[in-house]
């Protein structure tokens, strides 16, 4: 099909890109919204409980087999488990990027499956749970009394009614943890009474095992002749504290009854009670909703938040449902500022065009190649089961730059076919056209060859290149396709020659400013030509700025900060609180308090929920730990560097540091879902010979210790400690033999009246609940109250279990870690200010090498873990990029020397984004390398129309410095335009604030920087290139004279 087709049929060509926009709008209107695509590995946690258990025992009995099972299961990439002195026991199984995470569940489930067998009865009863989902929070929020008419037990549990059930209904939900505990039937134990009646805990479990059940007792009169039929209905399970106090334990012949009231308090309390919360100090309860792995995290929130008007409107007078955390408030203020970016860039793309074309009518062409391309992409971002994301949104802004180049060159060369004196615009796009077409195909397709080698890549990275480079490609091509079809129908019909003064008309203001323009470019034009002259006199300067910006490049890689996504303000901030070990859950609260008082005072903060009891940086619950989530004001009413999260964190760090008895430790939350709960560097140290715990933990701390003196890490801390005060038990069996009691009987009762037993269910407020069986706390103060319990022996007689019991003093951990099989403690690290979390990494490897002895290692977990693995793929897609493009111009041009002067331009390009990323103090990462790899696209795009040029004019017979030279003379306004579109338009990004703007200047910044540095080079540098591989060429691989062979 010849393109003249188009110029003769323009409703042709306009019903084409019509067609293209009702696609784009179609996908637009369809596309999810996402701050990120689904980038973090699908993790599936297999969580269970071991009432009254020791971290140790949970490790030992739960944990191992457990990991031992799964450990290999298909497409598994590594494993973390934690044990906890609360009873919990917890196994994470990260998998493969691209892993089916149904899938993933179902084997995990199924190797769990395989090592019930091998658990203790008490943790199959209450169940062993395997649940996909991320390990970052999605959204936090909290319900408070602001007046106090409500305790943190009835807020808890009225979320767990009326609240968690909903939003577990809402597909893409994988846990709702509620920072509080479920109602429970307490029967509280009175050990002396029990005693006197010669009664052990066992009994009192039996007489609930006995009396509160349900049973089905069938129906009198069916199948009979009876009239009517009767359904048999018990009572079932009883419900009232008054009930349960009524339930028979003992009955004599004399008609005395003992019943359960006489032995134990019964109350309606909390199955534990190890969690506190408040909002900014008001009774509250807070939760947090993960996501299962594969949903659509924007989605989920906006129906949560709908879900949350809904629940607003009912809750009863002196109840306040409030979010502490919303990873949608980033993204949408985010996206908003991107698509903000996106309109400056569009006007001020459209205002450089306009001085370049001096016209109206000629300007609103590419405006018009704008539009189609962006909107028709998005079409193609539909199909391929892509979002609107950061990523595909930060391409759009990039590609505006590059969209427009075709359509510009289309109507630059129609206007220069005016300048040679056409008057017809029919005729000027027809013969324009005909010299352009081959140039315009030839940059599309190696622009898009730049994206083929990252499609790829797997892992996160692989990611974020090929949705960034899909993205970016396919606008490319729907611009070029515009180029060929709609911008020479439109330059033939809307396009018309400047008028000349000599006609006598008053000249029009376009015309004005044409004549204007055209005279000041003439004096640019002749410099640039007296320029590129002398370098053609001094070709071996060009020789030497190439080697010199190749070394530059080299160190400037090297040294660049790195990291693999900028650290952003998400507006909110945790804090992590740990006690001394051992510390107990109220003592835990008044310095809590204390760091509350401190934290209060932040002007930048709104808000701030305290969770006494849970450690979110150890990811378990400890009566020595707490955390804050601390929700911060608005970006609007927060801007500045003195005011942002950084700043907020410092102060955090300096109005607590006069607090000595509690470690505290202020974090932001991870960038990326999925990754962790924070956004810092995240390690495991490990134990690879089997060695104890404490000779672990020693290793650890000199470990921390050398991080913390590196200048690169701002603090590193460990949760963990050995210090926890416990009791060693050990029962003298032969004792127990000689008065004729069983050790496990012993150890029955211990467990019992101590830790507590899961005896029985109730049923209230429609759901079910747990009947625990344990001793009142002022029975189990200290080592003397084993005095006060007693076992039975098998003759009836009662003796206190003190007497068979030694407690020795000892230290111990409160939760035990495990990561791929090894113990090990986990680590986390800040960056200090001013380094990247690359150079973290290598801060991290270096003390490890120093002060890990033979048989302990480190792993890193999380983002850490994807970015170390990412750090060399750059410089490979580098290479791989260069490559393919070298490959496709050797193809177009038949020659392997030609596509060399478009190659050496390159390395100018990428030497000027690292070296204003180093001036502006921007890190080498994800967003700046998509930039270079889009950067490398566009510089060879823009040689093209040189050694195009170039080359036809030798073809035609000029001398190869005459045809490299008027190549030069041609081409200048072009690419001038081209660059000037790029640079200018990618100016806001360079200056962006507030939300998302560390992302938006890491892309504009390194784009801008080699856009500007690339383009001057160029501009001198490939024609003498031209001319040297000219020159090769004809030497070494002259043309064959085709006509000559027989």
């Amino acid at each position: 099909m010849k393109l003249k087709l188009f110029i003769d049929r323009p409703i042709l060509a306009a019903c084409i890109s019509v067609l293209i926009l009702m696609l784009g709008i179609i996908g637009l209107v369809n596309l999810p919204m996402e701050q990120y695509p689904d980038i973090a590995p699908p993790t599936i946690q297999v969580s269970a409980t071991y009432s009254g258990a020791s971290a140790e025992t949970v490790q030992k009995s739960v944990i191992v087999p457990l990991e031992e099972s799964i450990n290999g299961v298909e497409n598994m990439l590594y494993m973390t488990s934690s044990a906890s002195n609360t009873g919990s026991a917890s196994v994470s199984v990260y998998f493969k990027q691209g892993t089916d995470p149904d899938m993933a569940a179902i084997n995990v489930q199924n190797r769990v499956t395989k090592a019930q067998g091998t658990l203790p009865s008490e943790v199959t009863k209450i169940g062993v749970t395997a649940e996909k989902r991320q390990n970052s929070q999605l959204k936090i929020m909290s319900l408070y009394s602001p007046d106090g008419s409500y305790d943190q037990n009835f807020l808890s549990n009225y979320l767990k009614i009326n609240v968690v059930p909903r939003i577990q209904r809402i597909s893409g939900v994988g846990e709702v943890m509620v920072m509080g505990n479920d109602y429970s039937m307490r029967i509280w134990l009175k050990p002396d009474v029990m005693a006197q009646y010669g009664l052990v805990p066992a009994d009192v479990i039996a007489v609930l095992g006995e009396q509160n059940i349900e049973s089905p007792t069938g129906t009198l009169g069916e199948d009979s002749e009876n009239t009517f039929q009767y359904t048999l209905k018990y009572r079932g399970r009883y419900e009232t504290g008054e009930e349960y106090g009524e339930m028979v334990v003992r009955a004599l012949a004399n008609g005395n009854v003992l019943r359960l009231k006489d032995v134990a308090d019964i109350e309606l309390g909390a199955v534990s009670y190890n969690f506190s919360s408040e909002v900014s100090g008001h009774p509250g309860a807070t939760f947090m909703v993960m996501q299962t792995a594969g949903s659509n995290a924007n989605e989920i929130i906006a129906e949560i938040d709908e879900l949350a008007k809904e629940l607003r409107a009912d809750l009863p007078a002196g109840m306040v449902l409030e979010d502490m955390m919303s990873i949608k408030d980033f993204l949408d203020a985010s996206i908003a500022n991107v698509i903000q970016t996106l309109v400056e860039a569009i006007l001020l793309v459209i205002i450089v065009v306009y001085v370049f074309l001096q016209s109206i009518r000629s300007t609103f062409i590419p405006m018009v190649a704008i539009v189609v391309s962006l909107v028709g992409t998005f079409a193609f971002l539909y199909v391929a089961g892509f979002s609107i994301n950061l990523l595909t949104l930060f391409a759009l802004v990039l590609v505006i730059g590059t969209v427009v180049d075709d359509a510009i060159v289309v109507v630059e060369a129609v206007q220069a076919k005016f300048d040679e004196g056409y008057k017809s615009p029919y005729l000027a796009t027809v013969d324009a056209m005909g010299g352009i077409t081959s140039a315009i195909i030839t940059t599309t397709l190696v622009f898009m060859a730049v994206f083929i080698p990252v499609c790829f890549m797997g892992g996160t990275t692989g990611t974020f290149y090929t949705q960034f480079g899909l993205t970016m490609a396919v606008a490319v091509a729907i611009s070029a396709i515009n180029a060929l079809t709609l911008s020479p129908a439109l330059c033939a019909l809307i396009m018309t020659p400047h008028m000349e003064a000599a006609e006598g008309r008053k000249l029009s203001f376009s015309s004005r400013f044409h004549i204007a323009f055209d005279t000041a470019f003439s004096r640019v034009l002749g410099k640039y030509k007296r320029a590129v002259r002398y370098f053609f006199r001094w070709k071996w300067m060009v020789g030497v700025a190439l080697a010199v910006s190749v070394v530059v490049l080299f160190v400037l890689m090297k040294t660049t900060k790195t990291g693999l996504i900028p650290d952003e303000d998400t507006g909110t901030v945790f804090v992590s609180v740990t006690a001394s070990p051992g510390n107990t859950l109220a003592e835990t609260k008044k310095i809590l308090s204390s760091v509350e008082e401190r934290i209060r005072d932040i002007p930048q903060v709104q808000l701030f929920a305290t969770v006494g009891g849970y450690n979110l940086m150890g990811g378990g619950q400890s009566s020595s730990s707490g955390t804050f989530i601390v929700r911060l004001k608005p970006w609007s009413e927060r801007k500045g560097k003195e005011n942002d999260k950084d700043a907020v964190i410092g102060q955090i760090f300096a109005r607590t540091a006069d607090i000595k008895n509690a470690q505290v430790y202020a974090f932001a939350p991870p960038m990326i879902m999925g990754y962790g709960a924070s956004n810092g560097l995240e390690l495991y140290v490990q134990d690879r010979k089997g060695g104890d715990i404490a000779t672990l933990f020693e290793h650890t701390q000199q470990f921390i210790g050398a991080l913390n003196e590196r200048p690169e890490i701002q603090s590193a801390l460990t949760t963990f400690d050995t210090r926890f005060p416990q009791y060693l038990v050990e029962v003298d069996a032969a004792r127990c033999k000689r008065a004729d009691v069983s050790p496990s009987d012993v150890l029955d009762v211990l467990s019992c009246y101590v830790g507590g037993n899961y005896a029985s269910n109730i049923n209230r407020f429609s759901k079910i609940y747990r009947v625990m069986v344990q001793a009142r706390p002022d029975y189990r103060l200290d080592k003397e109250a084993l005095n006060n319990m007693f076992v039975r022996s098998s003759n009836g007689d009662m003796a206190p279990i003190g007497q068979f019991i030694t407690l020795t003093k000892t230290y111990g951990p409160q939760i035990l870690s495990r990561f791929n099989l090894f113990s090990s403690i986990s680590v986390n690290a800040s960056v200090a200010t001013g380094y990247s979390s690359g150079d973290a990494i290598l801060a991290v490897e270096e003390v490890a090498k120093e002060t890990l002895p033979s048989g302990y290692g480190y792993e890193l977990g999380g983002i850490s873990r994807e970015e170390a693995s990412a750090g060399t793929s750059i410089v490979v897609i580098f290479v791989i990029c260069v490559l393919f493009i070298y490959i496709i111009l050797c193809s177009l041009y038949e020659s392997l020397f030609i596509p060399l002067a478009v190659m050496l331009s390159i390395p100018f390009g990428l030497m000027g984004s690292f070296v204003f990323a180093n001036l502006f103090g921007v890190e080498n990462n994800v967003y700046m390398q998509t930039g270079l790899i889009m950067l490398i696209g566009l510089l060879a795009k823009t040689a093209i129309l040189l050694t195009e040029y170039a080359s036809e004019r030798r073809r035609k017979g000029m001398s190869i410095v005459q045809a490299a030279l008027s190549a030069a003379t041609v081409r200048l306004r072009p690419i001038l335009m081209t660059a000037l579109t790029m640079i200018i338009g990618l100016l806001p990004l360079v200056v962006a604030t507030g939300a998302g703007a560390n992302g938006n200047i890491s892309l504009g910044v390194g784009t801008v920087g080699g856009m500007l540095i690339g383009t001057i080079a160029l501009l001198f540098v490939v024609p003498v290139l031209f001319i040297v591989f000219q020159h090769l060429e004809e030497r070494f691989m002259p043309k064959r004279d085709v006509k000559s062979e027989p």
